[in-house]
């Protein structure tokens, strides 16, 4: 069973990119994310890192993190309802409860929730995607001159992360298939397994690395460059999306305020930003290029030859066998097969050239 937050090669854009190209592509929402509190604006980054995440090929860890980050910021809204009480429009009076005190339920305070909420959804989805998109061997391979005990530790977080979360599936797999009989597993015998699962793993992982000699400080040899075209197309993105960001929170467009009274402000800055950040979810989108177009027309000026093969003949050949022989093997039928559709002329079988 494959986490959903697992690393797959892929060839698309995003995952054929450097790692830094990658991340400041991804870096460049999560930043908008931060800098923002416009549910619009938001709103927006959330839809572009979905975007991204699905044409990128990362659908199930696109789920999974909505999932996720959705349940996270309802519990957000939860919290800040009953623990602010700032608002002028009071939706019910909840009374004095034990350590809360006086509550009282906002509407201004469920509104600065949903803002924060979607602040930390839009995160996680980026760094999801993030997980699922980004080979972390390469990010070890470009960290390690900088800093290489910090890379090997955040590239065995990026693998150990959804081998946990495998774990905890087919643990909870497991549980459901011991039968009607059996006594139900709670969540807490589940936590206590999988963590001491984990601890198991790490400490193998720990003899390993020690045996392969990672804690010596052996000599490095020179990193080879792999350079990619679609770099240059995500730096340009992230670049574009932090300059209008920045632009927009100095002209404005983050005109945003929950208290005393609700006011969302869809001036012209704020829709600017909304769709140069929508825009950019479209960065991981393949394009024909024009090599490929010309490999698959014909030269100008030339015609397809002209077949006496034909896919009739080519089933009649498969019906029927040739007279005086045994009939047509799997390898001569396929190769008939084959030349009857591309319209060739079907090659001579081996059979025939031993006779000839």
């Amino acid at each position: 069973m494959r986490s959903p937050f697992a690393y797959i090669p892929r060839r698309g854009p995003l995952q054929s990119a450097r790692p830094g190209a990658a991340v400041a592509y991804l870096g460049a929402l999560v930043v908008v994310a931060f800098l923002y509190s416009s549910p619009p604006v938001l709103l927006a980054a959330g839809v572009a890192a979905c975007l991204a995440g699905r044409l990128a090929g990362a659908r199930s860890a696109v789920r999974a993190a909505l999932r996720m980050g959705l349940g996270l910021a309802l519990l957000i809204i939860v919290v800040n309802a009953l623990v602010v009480d700032r608002g002028e429009t009071v939706l019910a009076r909840l009374g004095d409860l034990p350590i809360l005190g006086q509550v009282d339920i906002t509407l201004e305070a469920i509104v600065a929730g949903v803002s924060i909420g979607l602040r930390a959804a839009v995160t996680m989805v980026a760094f999801c995607v993030y997980s699922a998109c980004v080979d972390p061997d390469r990010v070890l391979r470009a960290l390690r001159p900088i800093a290489a005990r910090s890379a090997l530790t955040a590239s065995l977080v990026s693998r150990l992360v959804p081998v946990a979360a495998a774990d905890a599936a087919r643990l909870r797999d497991a549980g459901q298939l011991r039968g009607p009989g059996a006594a139900a597993v709670g969540k807490g015998a589940l936590a206590r397994r999988l963590l001491a699962g984990s601890l198991d793993r790490a400490v193998d992982v720990a003899a390993t690395l020690e045996l392969r000699g990672y804690s010596l400080g052996g000599p490095r040899g020179r990193q080879r460059r792999e350079p990619s075209r679609y770099d240059a197309r995500f730096y340009a993105v992230a670049v574009v999306v932090l300059a209008a960001a920045i632009l927009g929170k100095v002209a404005g467009a983050d005109d945003f305020h929950p208290y005393p009274t609700i006011h969302i402000g869809f001036g012209a800055a704020t829709l600017a930003v909304c769709a140069v950040v929508l825009a950019s979810g479209l960065a991981p989108l393949r394009g024909v290029s024009r090599a490929s177009r010309r490999r698959d027309l014909p030269p100008r000026g030339s015609r397809r030859p002209r077949s006496h093969f034909s896919a009739d003949s080519a089933e009649k050949c498969e019906r029927q066998p040739r007279p005086g022989a045994r009939g047509l093997t799997d390898r001569e039928r396929a190769r008939v097969l084959s030349a009857a559709r591309h319209g060739g002329a079907a090659p001579p079988s081996p059979r025939e050239e031993h006779r000839v």
